[in-house]
Order: C-alpha cells, then sequence, then structure tokens
C-alpha cells in the first residue's frame, strides 16, 4: 500500500448504475439530499401554533432573508418566486461543505486490489467540478431566462447586441455577452477551488501534526464553507437583479 500524502483531482468511481458511472461525490450529494430532506420533514413536523425559543429564531432567520431578497429584487412577488432556490442552493452547498469533517468522509473505502490505490466511499461534493459545474450552469440558467421572460426576449438581447449606441454601445454590449458567459467559469471555480484547497491543507496538516493540529483548520474551513454558500446564492441574487434591470437608456424613456 502506498504512504504519503494522496491527492486526487477527480473523483473516483465507485459502481456502475445502468451502465452510469456513480463516484464517490455523487453519492455524497445523495447522502446530503437525503439528510436535507429528513431534516425539513422533521422540521415541519414539529410546527407549533405557540413556537419555541427555536422556531422562533428560525422564523426570525427566514423572515429576515426573505425580507432582503425582496428589497434587492424590488418586488415581493418576485421574492416568492426565487426566494425557495436560492435558500436551497445555499443548504445544498453550506452542509456538503458542513459534512466534508464528518468522521468517515473519505476515510472509509477499500482497496480495489493488493497495493492499489485507496478509494473513499464517500468524498465531498464540492471537490468535485462536475457538481459545481452544474450549480453554475443551473444558476446561470435561471439569470438568463429570467431577464428574457421578466423584460422580453428582444429587449434583453439588446443589453448584448446593441446597434442604436454606435460601436461603443456595441463594444460595451459584446464585453457584456463574454462577461455573462464568464459566470458559469467563476462560479465553479471559485466554489471547487476554496473547497478543494481547503481539503488539501486540512490533509497536509493532518500528516504532518495529527489529532490536534487540524482543528482550527477544521473550524476556518467551516467558516469558509458558509461563506462560499452564502456567496454562491449571493451573486445568484444579484445578477437576477442586473438581469431584469432594464437596458441601459431604457429607464429614461
Amino acid at each position: 500500500m502506498q504512504g504519503g500524502i494522496n491527492v486526487v483531482l477527480a473523483p473516483e468511481q465507485i459502481a456502475t448504475l445502468w451502465g452510469i458511472p456513480v463516484t464517490n461525490t455523487l453519492l455524497m450529494s445523495w447522502v446530503v439530499v437525503a439528510l436535507l430532506v429528513i431534516i425539513a420533514v422533521t422540521m415541519r413536523s414539529r410546527l407549533k401554533m405557540i413556537p419555541s425559543r427555536f422556531q422562533t429564531l428560525l422564523e426570525w432567520l427566514v423572515a429576515f432573508v426573505y425580507d432582503y431578497v425582496a428589497e434587492t429584487l424590488e418586488s415581493r412577488a418576485m421574492a416568492r418566486r426565487f426566494f425557495p432556490l436560492l435558500v436551497t442552493i445555499f443548504l445544498f452547498i453550506f452542509t456538503s461543505n458542513l459534512l466534508e469533517f464528518t468522521p468517515g468522509i473519505g476515510s472509509l473505502g477499500v482497496y480495489r486490489s493488493w497495493g492499489g490505490p485507496f478509494i473513499p466511499l464517500l468524498r465531498s461534493v464540492n471537490t468535485d467540478l462536475n457538481v459545481t459545474l452544474t450549480l453554475a450552469i443551473l444558476s446561470f440558467l435561471v439569470i438568463e431566462v429570467t431577464g428574457a421572460v421578466t423584460i422580453g426576449v428582444w429587449r434583453y438581447g439588446g443589453k448584448f447586441v446593441n446597434f442604436r449606441g454606435g460601436a461603443i454601445g456595441f463594444f460595451i454590449g459584446i464585453v457584456e455577452l463574454f462577461s455573462e458567459i464568464a459566470r458559469i467559469i467563476s462560479f465553479s471555480f471559485r466554489l471547487f477551488g476554496n473547497v478543494f484547497a481547503g481539503e488539501v491543507l486540512i490533509l497536509v496538516v493532518t500528516y504532518f501534526l495529527p489529532f490536534v493540529g487540524p482543528v482550527p483548520f477544521m473550524a476556518f474551513e467551516i467558516f469558509v464553507g458558509f461563506v462560499q454558500a452564502a456567496i454562491f446564492a449571493l451573486l445568484t441574487l444579484f445578477f437576477i437583479r442586473i438581469a431584469i434591470a432594464e437596458p441601459h437608456g431604457e429607464a429614461a424613456h
């Protein structure tokens, strides 16, 4: 068996399902979704008309976030539409990052052959670029479709293909078009890079300073995981606000 630090960039395949490869990050994503569903169902069954202190705190947090979304979008109707999506994105990313430090994640697995590489059964979801890229594409599609539906396809497209503003307006529109597409890369690689770098850092610290050494770094990575989840959800919110804004010069008319 190999010793030392072993860093694997791509997720490992552990099985196949109807010809579809099942990786350890995919299996971990099922665990995250199942956990969130169980927590949601459990909390829903325990709601009371006379709330406890914990329920009061949760209701206050939900109301605070909802009001912030409504204030940002300047519409409570739009807030009702996008609030569930934004909160789901945050909870999925943060829960995935939080479970990264659960005992057994990354440490329980099998050796496919004697002296072969170790294959963990579960691996942190956001260390898979496929997952973060999928989340980025989902966010991108929601932003673009919302903009097109809200202000109209032609008016929304006029933000990127603008012939009325002369050469400068046309050039600015092309730059905005490329910046829109670049969001997919920035969304996915920001989340993937931070989470994967944190996992490697914990692995290195654990190798050289086991037991006590990783504890402060784990606490810091939990904070980073929260921040990354919040940033992903907030950027989605802000870009939706930008998408539903009128094209340049339309407000004056």
